[in-house]
This record gives C-alpha cells, sequence and structure tokens, in this order.
C-alpha cells in the first residue's frame, strides 16, 4: 500500500507544480489592469461618406446638400474627444446616373475621405441630376470597399444615403453591404426623401441590420428656413479680411486660393445665410485647414516649413525676398488671421443665440424635416457613442 501511495504522490507533487508555474506565467503576460481602464483616444477621428442619389428628382436633395455642408462641419466641429478635437474627413459619391458606368452600378465617386472643404464645397456645386437606376447597395459596398477608413473601433465613421426609390434595386444585396459596414464598424443612416410609410414599403428602414444606423425621412423640396440675423453681414466681411490673409504657394496655390474665393461666392449665390455658415467654418482654425497651399497653415504645422521652401513658386511679390524677411510677413498675417478668426467665432456664438431665440419663439409651430435638420440630430447622437460630446 505504501509503495501506490509514494508515486502517487509524487504525480500529484508534479501536477500542483505544473499548475503553479502555468499561472505564473500568465499573471506576468497579462497587461496591467490599469492599461486598459478609462483608454484616452489619441487621436479621435469622424470619417464620414455622403451618398447621393442624383436621379432626375432629387434637384431639391442636392440643393439642401449644398447648404447644408456648413452646419454638419460646424457641428462636427463642436465635438469633444477626451479634450480633443476630432479631425474630420468627409467623402463623396453619387449614384443614380445612367452617364456612369453600368459595369460600376452608376456608382461614381467625387472624391475620397478629404479635409480640403473648399474642394468638397465646389464638388457639390458640380453635382448635377440626371435619371437612372438607383442601386443603393451597390453604392454602399463601393464606399465601404474603396474608402481609407480608420481601423480604429473608437472613432466615428458613418454613412448618410439620402434617395427615394427602392432600396432594393440592383444585383448586389444591401445585406452584403451590411455586412461589410459591421466589419468596419461603420454606421449606416437611411434618409428617404419623401413620406415616411413609402419609405418602409421601399425598404428604407434598416435599423439595426446595418450598424446601428437611423432611417429618418425629409421633404427634400422644402426651402430651409433662414432667419437673419443683425450679425450676418459682420460676419461677411469679416470673411473678406480673412481671404487677405492667406498667401499662395507651390505650383497649384494661385489656383487654389483662387478657388476659396470661388467657393465662397458660389455659397453666397446660394443664400447669404449658406456664406455666414461657410465663414463661421472658416472661423474656425481646427476645421479649416489650407496646408497645401497656404503658407500660415503651412508654417503653423511645420516651422522648417519656410526654410526649405523653393521661391520660384511664391508670388512675384515674394521672391526677391530673404527668408528671414519671409518669415516676419508670415508672422504678421498669422497674428492677422487669429485676430479675424477669433472676430468671427464671437460674432457667430451672437448669430448663434439670436437664432436660438427666434426659434424659440415659434417652437410650436409644426417643423418640416430637412437634410440639415435630421443630419444635425443623428450626428449628435451617434458621436456620444464614441466618446465624442457635441453641446
Amino acid at each position: 500500500m505504501k509503495q501506490l501511495i509514494k508515486p502517487t504522490l509524487a504525480i500529484f507533487f508534479v501536477v500542483c507544480a505544473l499548475i503553479v508555474s502555468s499561472f505564473t506565467q500568465i499573471t506576468k503576460s497579462r497587461p496591467d489592469d490599469s492599461s486598459t481602464i478609462n483608454t484616452i483616444n489619441k487621436n479621435p477621428k469622424i470619417q464620414v461618406a455622403i451618398l447621393l442619389d442624383v436621379s432626375g428628382s432629387m434637384d431639391g436633395l442636392i440643393e439642401q446638400a449644398k447648404s447644408q455642408l456648413w452646419n454638419m462641419v460646424s457641428v462636427m466641429g463642436k465635438a469633444v474627444c477626451d479634450n480633443q478635437t476630432p479631425q474630420i474627413e468627409i467623402a463623396l459619391y453619387e449614384y443614380g446616373r445612367s452617364t456612369n458606368s453600368v459595369a460600376d452600378g452608376y456608382v461614381k465617386q467625387i472624391n475620397g475621405f478629404t479635409k480640403d472643404l473648399d474642394l468638397l464645397s465646389k464638388n457639390l456645386f458640380g453635382l448635377t441630376t440626371n435619371g437612372g437606376d438607383e442601386y443603393c447597395g451597390q453604392v454602399i459596398y463601393t464606399s465601404l470597399k474603396n474608402l481609407q477608413w480608420d481601423a480604429s473601433p473608437e472613432n466615428y465613421k458613418v454613412i448618410f444615403i439620402a434617395g427615394n426609390e427602392d432600396f432594393l434595386q440592383g444585383n448586389l444585396l444591401y445585406t452584403k453591404a451590411c455586412e461589410e459596414a459591421k466589419k468596419k464598424g461603420v454606421i449606416v443612416n437611411t434618409i428617404y426623401c419623401g413620406d415616411r410609410l413609402q419609405g418602409i414599403k421601399e425598404h428604407w428602414n434598416l435599423n439595426t441590420e446595418c450598424g446601428n444606423g437611423s432611417f429618418t425621412v425629409i421633404n427634400q423640396n422644402q426651402k430651409i428656413e433662414d432667419i437673419p440675423t443683425p450679425y450676418d453681414s459682420m460676419i461677411i466681411s469679416l470673411n473678406d479680411k480673412l481671404n487677405n490673409t492667406y498667401i499662395a504657394y507651390g505650383y497649384a496655390g494661385k489656383e487654389l486660393k483662387e478657388m476659396q474665393a470661388s467657393v465662397d461666392q458660389m455659397n453666397y449665390a446660394t443664400s447669404k445665410t449658406a456664406a455666414v455658415k461657410r465663414a463661421a467654418v472658416k472661423g474656425n482654425a481646427k476645421l479649416y485647414k489650407n496646408e497645401s497651399w497656404d503658407m500660415v497653415d503651412a508654417a503653423t504645422s511645420d516651422e522648417k516649413f519656410i526654410d526649405r521652401l523653393d521661391k520660384k513658386t511664391l508670388p512675384d511679390s515674394l521672391q526677391n525676398k530673404t527668408t528671414e524677411q519671409i518669415k516676419q510677413i508670415v508672422k504678421r498675417k498669422t497674428v492677422e488671421r487669429s485676430v479675424i478668426q477669433q472676430q468671427i467665432t464671437q460674432a457667430n456664438q451672437q448669430r448663434e443665440t439670436y437664432i436660438a431665440t427666434e426659434k424659440a419663439k415659434n417652437a410650436t409651430q409644426n417643423k418640416t424635416a430637412t437634410l440639415e435638420t435630421e443630419v444635425e440630430k443623428i450626428i449628435k447622437e451617434q458621436a456620444r457613442r464614441f466618446n465624442m460630446i457635441i453641446e
């Protein structure tokens, strides 16, 4: 009996030793719990893909999108995540144009993710309507596959698709697109232009099927409510002064500076309110940056920028200046711009307060939903899921 006990005890102690050793190794290899608590998103980002139906009946939608852009950017620009302002990138697609490639499902990328708000606005103004088949599943899938979506699950990645035809058109099922959206952590919001019940009949109410997005309806032909304020003319005037602080550089600099002024005019031609909203965004240095062609923004981002600059690409008035003289000119323009942007921001805050007061007076009136009102509500709600607070 004793002979049986000895080997049994030996085996028992060996097993215990192995268990203790394994536990020790697991404990050593496990990360410190404190490193996984209250993690901070060091590079917060918001990525938005706008997918617009450009078939013949969508003129009103396109018009709303042109002026709505600046409100959307302004709302996202107010987001705060771990005491940081998220970087904003916006992509634009059109679908439903008969002249686009049949092989691509009549889908066309107008621009990929960009921070260039002048380019984005110019592209929106370039959209026209034309009859065609609207393949919603195709345009969602294409945007998910072709765009450079951020890999971090902590960042807000969202698609807004707007249209008014049956959602199930085309050979690519929306379920395939939704599977791709879930893989990449992208929320898909559908905006039906028309009656809510009709939108449900035409399968626009995806709900949780496509990344916990929202389904809403708008009247695409509703004229956006403009509330004139005593601050509008002041902001427009400050915007003109702001434009004079930009110094073009590079072989495309002159053209891009001209585009800035051209986009100002496009928005003003739409409405004074659109021009004011654009100016308000330009007054936010964190939102409106042009390092690729403006010396002030480039020098702010890179203090060595001027030392490396090819003077041949500068305006004629600067080509014979010394590097030190150019630095002093850029420094003065930097200070001047900062002052003007602060003035724009202050005036716009007063403008927004005035508008809020006017809206409160008419709060009992029945308000028709527009692209602007619905997108703003959706962004504010969904951004909170990613610890991005918009007041």
